[in-house]
C-alpha cells in the first residue's frame, strides 16, 4: 500500500475518550518562531489513517490565546511556508505528530511515497526535490520496532542519493535503547548496533526524546540533539489543583531516580520517594519495599517509558499500601504491550499522564489517560538546529539544546 503525506485538509473530528492537552506555554519554553497569525494549536483527537492519496487529518484549530511572544527575540521576521532550505517528512509510525510538528513550524509536510510490497519489502520515493536542503525525518521506532527502524534507514539512503545537503533523524521513541549494556555474558548491546545503521544509513544528525539512558548519545558517531519532555508534563501537572505540599515524587525503580529527582526538583522541590523492586526476568518486575514516605500525599509516579506497566502498577499497589491518597502515573512513551492497559486501567491510578512520541491506538484509550503533545518542543528545536542556534543560553535553556 502507498502511503502518500502530504499537507493536511480541513475537516471536523469527534470528541475523543481522552484528553489530549496542547501546551502553548511551557514555563520558561522559548517562544513560537512564527508569527502570531500563523500559529495554530493541532488538536488532534485521533490516530492518522495512512491510505492511498493524500493524507487526511482533522481540523486545525486556531489559538486566539497564542502569547504575543510567539515571536522569537532573534528572528523578527516570520519564515515564509516556501522556505526550500527546510524540509520535514514524516515516515508511517507517528504521521499525527509530524504533522503537528509541521504545524507548530508553519511549514507542510513533504510528499513522500511509502509502500510495502507482497514479500514486506519496503519502497521509499520522495515525491519532491530535496537537493541542497536540511532534511527532517520523523520516524520513533515504536512497535513494530524492526518495521518502523527499516522504514526509517531507506527514508536516509533516500534522501541521501537525492543530494540533501543535511539529514536529522527525527527519534521522538528510540527502540532498543534498553538493550544499552551487557547485563550478563554474551549478550547484544543493541543500541550502539542501532546508532551504527543509522549513522551508515547516511544521517547526518539525530535528535532524540528522553532516551532510556544518557549514555545512549555516547553510541552516535554523529551529532545528538536529546530534548525531554519534562517540561510538558510539569506544565500540565502545573494546571491542576494539586497542593504542593500535598505532592511527592516517586521512582518506580533505583534506575530512575535522578529523573525523578530533577522533575521534583521542579515541582517545588517536592520530596522524593523510591519503589525497591527485584526483577526476575525481562518484562517482570517484583516489588521488595518503598524508601520514603508517602502517607496521605498525592503521588507522582515518574518514568521514561511504560512498556507492559508491571514495574508501575506494582509501585501503585505500593504506595496504596503505605497510605497515599492518591496515584498518578507519568511517563514520556506509551509502548503499552499487553496487558498494560488492563493494569493502568484496573483503578489504581487517579490519572495517567503520557504524551505522544508514540501513536495510541484507539482501542487502548481508557478514561484516566491524558495524552500531551511535545510537538511543540520538538519543532523548536529542530528550529534551534537549523539556524544553528544552542538551547544553553537565555530563555532557551529549556530545551536542553547544547
Amino acid at each position: 500500500m502507498a502511503a502518500f503525506l502530504s499537507s493536511p485538509t480541513s475537516s471536523s473530528f469527534p470528541s475523543s475518550k481522552f484528553s489530549q492537552y496542547s501546551s502553548n506555554s511551557f514555563p520558561n519554553f522559548p517562544p513560537c518562531r512564527v508569527s502570531v497569525r500563523n500559529a495554530i494549536r493541532c488538536g488532534l483527537a485521533e490516530q492518522l489513517k495512512v491510505e492511498n492519496g493524500p493524507l487526511c487529518i482533522p481540523g486545525f484549530v486556531a489559538d486566539p490565546s497564542s502569547p504575543s511572544s510567539l515571536a522569537s527575540k532573534h528572528l523578527e521576521n516570520a519564515i515564509s511556508k516556501t522556505d526550500t532550505r527546510l524540509r520535514i517528512f514524516s515516515g508511517t509510525a507517528n504521521p499525527a505528530l509530524a504533522q503537528e510538528i509541521a504545524c507548530y513550524m508553519g511549514l507542510e509536510l513533504g510528499q513522500i511515497k511509502i509502500k510495502r510490497f507482497a514479500d514486506g519489502e519496503i519502497y521509499v520515493q520522495l515525491q519532491e526535490s530535496v537537493r541542497g536542503c536540511d532534511v527532517y525525518l520523523v520516524q520513533p521506532t515504536c512497535p513494530p520496532a524492526n518495521e518502523n527502524l527499516m522504514e526509517l534507514l531507506i527514508m536516509i539512503d533516500a534522501c541521501r542519493r537525492a543530494s540533501a545537503k543535511n539529514i536529522t533523524a527525527v527519534i521522538p521513541y528510540f527502540g532498543y535503547a534498553r538493550a544499552d549494556r551487557k547485563s550478563q555474558g554474551r549478550e547484544s548491546i543493541a543500541a550502539k548496533l542501532v546508532a551504527n545503521l543509522i549513522t551508515e544509513a547516511g544521517a547526518n544528525r539525530v535528535l532524540a526524546c528522553d532516551l532510556h539512558s544518557g549514555q545512549s548519545m555516547g553510541y552516535f558517531d554523529i551529532p545528538v540533539d536529546h530534548v525531554y519532555g519534562q517540561p510538558v508534563i510539569l506544565d500540565y501537572l502545573a494546571s491542576k489543583t494539586i497542593c504542593y505540599d500535598d505532592l511527592v515524587v516517586v521512582s518506580p525503580d533505583v534506575g530512575g531516580v535522578a529523573r525523578a529527582r530533577a522533575f521534583a526538583k521542579k515541582l517545588s522541590d517536592a520530596p522524593l520517594a523510591i519503589v525497591d523492586k527485584r526483577r526476575h526476568g525481562h518484562n517482570v518486575a517484583e516489588v521488595m519495599n518503598l524508601i520514603g514516605d508517602v502517607k496521605g500525599k498525592v503521588a507522582v509516579m515518574v518514568d521514561d517509558m511504560i512498556d507492559t506497566a508491571g514495574t508501575i502498577s506494582k509501585g501503585a499497589v505500593l504506595l496504596h499500601q503505605e497510605g497515599a491518597r492518591e496515584v498518578y502515573a507519568c511517563s514520556t512513551h506509551a509502548v503499552f504491550s499487553p496487558p498494560a492497559i488492563e493494569r493502568l486501567s484496573s483503578g489504581l491510578f487517579q490519572e495517567v499522564i503520557i504524551t505522544n512520541t508514540i501513536p495510541v491506538l484507539e482501542k487502548n484509550y481508557f478514561p484516566q489517560l491524558t495524552v500531551l503533545s511535545v510537538a511543540n518542543l520538538l519543532g523548536e528545536t529542530i528550529w534551534r538546529v537549523h539556524d544553528d542556534c544552542s538551547g544553553g543560553f537565555e530563555h532557551f535553556s529549556s530545551l536542553g539544546i547544547d
